[in-house]
């Protein structure tokens, strides 16, 4: 009986423990499915999208294809976990699905018809492929891969093997967490017949130490077929070495198939120039433009060339707002948008032939890529900070959407998720800001929280709606913390003059903006106020460093992530040396009041509360040298840290493990000093 007893208490425990874990946590942020990647099959009924999953125990994540009508229901998968795939599309001629995989080794281009049956692989590129796409008259295929072009050290010098050295001769010698290795994307074309590819593929830029897609991050995006496929636009930065380390001026390039001929379609147009597309009858090309040379977070603007009128016109010259992305309908005359507007990402609409903006949702969410269904209908994923990406269809009328798939509903369905709220705060030159404050689950109005002020990076990146899997507010809010994350000054979503207020300023007004936060905010009974932390990477990690010297006692615990400590040296180690040289208005030896007043590690002597320093290895845009200057300068003052290092990570933390470990180290930081 004693037993029997035992047993039941047992099972009733163990059933309880399973419904009472309803708080995030951070395994449980690795077991949410990651929807991407959503495209229409040529009829408009059904939408292929991937699903990416990962296995902690493997430190690895698979992506799976899924098929669902338009209308919703039942999800199908196409592709299997082997087959591991993605960037998938349709054949020209809509018989066929053409996707990536690496099932062979080598990422490769594979077919499979709809229903996820006759797989077979397409290319055998030596080196493998970045992504792919068909020419509309299915005669051609378009793919990128990488291209040795210059000798290695030991091909310098065959008598030396073992050496593992580098030669440099200008900068743009490493990138984001990558040397220079002697390689570069490059375009290609070749002929195509049915899933067969047929003769040799050409290199449209053959010769050329420049790379299209422009790494790390363009992708497929950067390309796109003439409609009557006769020719290809590219996007490039043709320029290199020091000068393109300065330089963020890349062009949209148009090669001609049948003459080879290459001509420069925005020359003269400075910043960024990229993501071409083309109206359907081929008249019209549009693409995203930044104004200004050097500066990567301008304002992103859409622009309109017209072939026969020869003439370019901005389209968003109305709207002081920046667009993440587009796309258009199926005449080419109405556009759609997704632009940065206060706190969130909004769908909205042009119209070219009544040159109207007009938008069309307006909820508390962030909007991540748009396609058009038809004049009533658009294809969108959606997320919020409470909810990871899923699909929506959007009616273009009335900004209604209606969710489609439900990848994570179940697990959704077993967590309780903190209140967000959108509260506006006076600043100190008397402007409105935005702050969005995060609740603990089950949160008492009756009861005082630990409270957590949320630096963000960027240094223009908008405090959006974004579900991050690292800086998860619904996750510090499971861990009994309120959050306060202010859009201050010098982020995206608030107009030109409020994004480019923190240029040459960095320990300025967007400094005040964050106190101006936390000291509203702290002023409710329910916020203990002498348990607040404050919480940062990248330029929010400098953030961290820059208050740690100025809170005047405010905080009691600090963690910092990849943050600038030093900015001397940071501007001698960094690679993309327009931000360097953009943001601190030149270099030190020609800026030196600037550096003095706004280097964290010039008022170090005032740090007096307890800081986690947290910086990876293979961070190249603020290197491990920050980290571990910030380090040594606490433990000689005597100040409570710590150090977490990364050897296998870069400016973020990818790996499944690692994330779990930060996190872990994080909080226990965190709830020592505040709880």
């Amino acid at each position: 009986m004693k037993k029997q007893y035992t047993l039941f208490f047992s099972i009733l425990f163990t059933a309880a423990s399973a419904f009472s874990q309803d708080k995030l946590s951070p395994e449980t942020l690795w077991k949410f499915d990651r929807v991407d990647g959503a495209f229409l099959n040529p009829a408009f009924t059904h939408v292929i999208y991937g699903v990416r999953n990962y296995d902690v125990a493997t430190n690895k994540g698979t992506n799976i294809l899924y098929s669902i009508p338009v209308i919703g229901g039942n999800p199908k998968a196409i592709t299997t976990a082997e087959d591991n795939a993605w960037g998938a599309k349709y054949t020209s001629e809509g018989k066929r699905i053409g996707f990536m995989s690496a099932k062979g080794g080598e990422s490769q281009l594979w077919e499979m018809n709809p229903d996820g049956t006759g797989k077979r692989q397409v290319t055998n590129i030596e080196g493998g492929i970045g992504g792919f796409k068909y020419s509309p008259d299915g005669k051609m295929l378009l793919f990128f891969r990488d291209v040795k072009m210059d000798k290695t050290i030991t091909e310098l010098y065959p008598d030396l093997p073992l050496v593992k050295a580098k030669i440099v001769d200008a900068l743009g010698y490493r990138h984001w967490d990558q040397w220079e290795d002697e390689s570069y994307s490059h375009p290609f074309y070749v002929k195509y017949d049915g899933g067969i590819i047929m003769g040799q593929p050409v290199d449209m830029m053959d010769g050329q130490h420049f790379e299209s897609p422009m790494q790390p991050f363009g992708g497929e995006e950067q390309l796109c077929w003439s409609n009557d496929s006769k020719s290809i636009i590219y996007t490039c930065k043709k320029v290199g070495g020091t000068v393109g380390a300065y330089s963020t001026n890349s062009d949209l390039f148009r090669f001609d198939l049948a003459t080879g001929v290459t001509t420069n379609l925005t020359d003269g147009m400075p910043g960024y120039d990229q993501d071409p597309q083309l109206s359907s009858d081929g008249r019209r090309l549009f693409w995203l433009s930044m104004e200004r040379a050097g500066y990567e977070s301008d304002k992103s603007r859409l622009m309109v060339y017209d072939f026969e009128m020869k003439q370019t016109t901005e389209l968003t010259a109305s709207l002081d707002r920046t667009v993440e992305s587009f796309c258009l309908d199926k005449e080419g005359y109405v556009l759609y948008l997704i632009v940065v507007d206060e706190g969130c990402k909004q769908l909205y609409r042009y119209d070219l032939t009544k040159k109207k903006m007009e938008q069309i949702t307006k909820g508390t969410n962030d909007y991540l890529s748009v396609a058009w269904i038809d004049r009533k209908t658009l294809l969108a994923a959606k997320q919020s900070m409470s909810s990871p990406t899923e699909l929506y269809t959007v009616n273009i009328n009335n900004g209604e959407d209606m969710k489609i798939t439900n990848t994570n509903a179940k697990l959704l369905s077993t967590l309780k998720m903190g209140k967000v709220e959108r509260r506006m705060v006076k600043t100190t030159d008397n402007l409105n800001m935005l702050v969005w404050v995060i609740y603990p689950p089950d949160f008492d109005k009756n009861k005082k929280y630990p409270t957590l002020l949320y630096c963000q990076g960027g240094p223009q990146s908008p405090v959006s709606q974004f579900f991050s899997y690292r800086w998860n507010f619904q996750l510090m809010a499971a861990n009994g913390y309120i959050v306060v994350a202010p859009n201050r000054r010098g982020l995206q979503g608030f107009g030109k003059e409020w994004n480019d207020q923190i240029i040459g300023n960095y320990g300025g007004q967007c400094m005040n903006d964050y106190l101006s936060a936390i000291d509203d905010v702290a002023k409710e009974k329910y916020v203990n106020k002498d348990k607040l932390g404050c919480v940062g990477a990248s330029f929010g990690g400098y953030s961290v460093y820059y208050l740690a010297g100025h809170h005047q006692k405010r905080f009691k615990a600090f963690v910092s992530h990849c943050g600038m400590y030093n900015m001397d040296s940071w501007y001698g180690t960094t690679e993309e040396m327009f931000f360097a040289k953009n943001d601190q208005i030149g270099p030190p030896w020609n800026n030196e009041p600037n550096y003095k007043m706004f280097s964290p590690h010039n008022f170090v002597k005032s740090w007096d509360s307890p800081i986690l320093i947290i910086h990876n290895e293979k961070d190249f845009r603020v290197p491990l040298g920050q980290g571990m200057e910030a380090f040594t300068a606490a433990q000689t003052l005597n100040i409570p840290s710590r150090f977490l290092y990364f050897p296998d990570e870069n400016h973020w933390v990818n790996k499944p493990q690692n994330s779990i470990l930060w996190q872990r180290v994080y909080f226990e930081w965190l709830d020592k000093w505040l709880k």
